[in-house]
């Protein structure tokens, strides 16, 4: 029998004392000890048993059983690092076949045949069909030339396509994107396939192979346009409503999270940053004396020190306040947002932001995903043209002061975030009329 049975319930003590606090723990002990009285009865560890303790007949559900599996997937990666058992067989998995998630490996061990299954996990190899070197090449000249270039996954996904496509080297390339934007769920996703197409032409030109590039359709630009999403302009009663919602978030278990969502929300309406930007903050990039918080490399490699309102500022002020008492590190280094014991992912932000707009009852009716944090931008472009106005003030000559606020580069991106709203158009109007005599006036060429 394993050693580390022995002392099984020391263990699991342990482990569960340096979970983060929840409602779960109680789940966690009973499945950990059930676990336990397996290995036990059948007096060794290894893949033979941990298979045979997914196929166990019972009650629970397949999804119930990828759950637990990953439970005890994080609770035997414990182990390993303990040195209270020599490998976690789920991790060996994981590593020989290339999978980085625990529940594609469960659901191949509960198949009929978990060899194949598990083989079929196997990523192809990066740039292996006939293209992928072209593919390759390009995406480090773009990098060499000096771009981020974060496009790779979607010549990766043709790569794929290529490999399992049979006699693929045998057909044009026009022939291979066609059928590959054939099998795209939308008419935005064919024409990023198709441009895919287009990009490997010119790499192949370059390199002297003469290729004809795959034709642009007109009709699914014309789809794509009419199909796409508009942005939501919230009102300010909207906004208003929205922060409420983020101070009374309900988080038992993590205090400063409330003051955290509305902190972003803030920053998000007052500042028009994107969400990518406010998760990249630092305590470093603000300064209350200043009343200044800095942007570093976000889009086109732009940083940027934004001025910021005294809402926004007051905002910050209580929070950092807060942070501080929470016992979280004041590293100028460290994230300015933090989740209890390791900073906000990228991913749980906008999902918790999103649950905040859901909770206010704010119908942004932005299609199946739900409210889009990134229409707070927007918002903070409408309600800024608006402010000007109602102050008398032309808009045309803030134009670049915005763009330059906003991170573009140059006035044209920034248009593309000026939604008209009905208060809009009116404000604008009054100024024409009002501006109208003096117009006439140029047009007949007098004084």
């Amino acid at each position: 029998m394993p050693r580390w049975l022995d002392n099984c319930e020391s263990l699991l003590e342990k482990y569960i004392c340096q979970l983060p606090p929840c409602n779960k723990r109680r789940l966690y002990r009973g499945l950990m000890r059930r676990f336990h009285a397996y290995v036990r009865e059948r007096k060794d560890f290894n893949l033979r048993t941990l298979r045979a303790w997914l196929r166990e007949p019972s009650e629970r559900c397949l999804q119930t059983t990828l759950v637990q599996a990953q439970w005890v997937d994080r609770y035997l990666e414990w182990l390993v690092g303990r040195g209270a058992i020599k490998h976690n067989p789920f991790a060996e998995l994981r590593r020989k076949y290339g999978c980085r998630r625990t529940s594609p490996i469960a659901r191949a061990l509960l198949s009929r045949n978990p060899s194949s299954t598990l083989a079929a996990l196997r990523p192809p190899t990066r740039y292996g069909s006939h293209l992928g070197p072209t593919m390759r090449d390009h995406v480090q000249r773009m990098r060499t030339l000096g771009f981020r270039y974060g496009h790779e996954s979607r010549f990766l996904r043709f790569d794929r396509f290529l490999q399992e496509r049979p006699g693929a080297k045998n057909e044009t390339l026009t022939t291979l994107v066609r059928e590959y934007a054939a099998l795209a769920p939308s008419a935005s996703e064919k024409l990023l396939r198709i441009s895919v197409g287009r990009i490997i032409a010119r790499a192949l030109e370059r390199s002297g192979t003469p290729t004809a590039q795959p034709k642009w359709d007109r009709a699914l630009v014309q789809e794509m346009h009419r199909k796409r999403n508009r942005p939501y302009i919230y009102t300010e009663k909207q906004v208003s409503l929205v922060l409420e919602t983020a101070l009374s978030y309900p988080s038992p278990y993590a205090p400063l999270r409330p003051l955290s969502l509305y902190t972003m929300l803030v920053l998000a309406y007052c500042a028009g940053l994107r969400v990518g930007e406010i998760a990249r903050l630092t305590l470093k990039d603000v300064d209350l004396a200043a009343g200044t918080i800095e942007v570093r490399n976000s889009k086109f490699f732009k940083s940027r020190c934004l001025p910021l309102s005294s809402t926004a500022v007051s905002a910050l002020a209580s929070y950092l306040k807060a942070r501080k008492q929470g016992g979280i590190t004041d590293e100028p280094a460290s994230a300015l947002f933090w989740n209890q014991r390791r900073p906000y992912s990228l991913i749980t932000m906008e999902q918790l932001l999103r649950d905040v707009i859901r909770r206010a009852g704010v119908n942004t009716t932005t299609g199946r995903g739900g409210p889009r944090i990134h229409d707070l931008r927007h918002t903070f472009v409408v309600h800024c043209m608006t402010t000007w106005y109602r102050q008398g003030i032309n808009p045309q000559s803030r134009l670049p002061y915005l763009a330059a606020y906003l991170g573009h580069r140059d006035i044209h991106s920034t248009l593309v975030y000026l939604t008209i709203t009905q208060e809009l158009l009116q404000l604008a109007s009054g100024r024409l009329r009002f501006a109208e005599p003096e117009v006439m006036k140029v047009i007949q060429g007098k004084p």
